[in-house]
């Protein structure tokens, strides 16, 4: 019964595990899309994701089935694959913990990829190009930035160009005003006697690069925080399934009549 009551939350982890895999492809519209486009990985570490999900919550109810029923064989299947898991997760937690150079190779994708889109962002757009806007824009209103080094990243967007830098992006300024109820670019409150410049817009100073990279490492802290109470749980279970298993006497045959 205590394998039983153990196996429930495997399979509730399995599923949230499997609906996070699938949240990664899906989702378009959050930073997870900036991530998508910026390393190739996370697909495949999405694609990881669902079968651990699905993995988990097939061995959540064979742990149980074998318990209830008294079957050794499914209990030593069920000890087996957690154990597999259970290794696979310490393996995956070390890399990832002690591969620094992981977060500059993804942080460096991503500058790439955001000043890419600050250059050729367009208030008109429609389509995938307007949803991946509007998550960057969601970003610099959310941690208070403007671009990715500061906002003379955006002196090099060909609308603000065209227009002298007489516009700002709405969702960099300083002013709740304009990063709530508006979208693209703000005419400036005053005009510049000669050409205008970033330092003129008013706009914050700060580049979004530190709170991105805090939000990633916040983020894969929080994950490897869960993956270290699944593996605590992981390794309950395999003690009550060989303990159980070893509690569970074959029949003797010698016993049975003959005929």
């Amino acid at each position: 019964m205590a394998l039983c009551v153990l196996s429930l939350p495997f399979q509730i982890l399995g599923a949230v595990i499997l609906g996070f895999g699938i949240w990664i492809l899906a989702d378009k519209t959050s930073f997870i899309a900036i991530l998508q486009m910026s390393s190739a990985n996370l697909k495949t570490g999405a694609g990881i994701l669902i079968g651990i999900g699905f993995l988990t919550m097939l061995m959540g109810f064979l742990g149980c089935l074998g318990a209830v029923k008294e079957i050794r064989c499914l209990l030593g299947l069920y000890f087996s694959c957690l154990m597999i898991i259970l290794i696979t997760q310490v393996t995956a937690g070390l890399v990832i913990y002690f591969q620094k150079q992981m977060y500059s190779d993804l942080s460096s994708d991503v500058s790439r990829i955001v000043q890419h889109w600050i250059e050729d962002y367009d208030p008109t757009a429609d389509g995938q190009k307007k949803d991946l806007q509007e998550v960057w824009d969601y970003v610099q209103k959310q941690l208070d930035c403007c671009g990715w080094n500061g906002a003379e990243d955006w002196e090099r967007n060909e609308i603000l160009l065209n227009q002298s830098l007489s516009k700002y992006p709405c969702t960099c300024s300083n002013h709740s005003k304009d990063a709530e109820e508006n979208k693209g670019f703000c005419f400036m409150p005053e005009p510049v006697n000669g050409t205008a410049t970033s330092a003129d817009w008013p706009v914050h100073e700060q580049g979004c690069t530190d709170g991105v990279e805090i939000w990633l490492r916040d983020n894969l802290g929080i994950i490897l925080g869960v993956c270290t109470g699944v593996a605590v749980i992981e390794l309950v279970g395999m003690i009550l399934s060989i303990s159980l298993c070893k509690n569970i006497h074959s029949e003797d045959y010698t016993k049975v009549p003959k005929s």
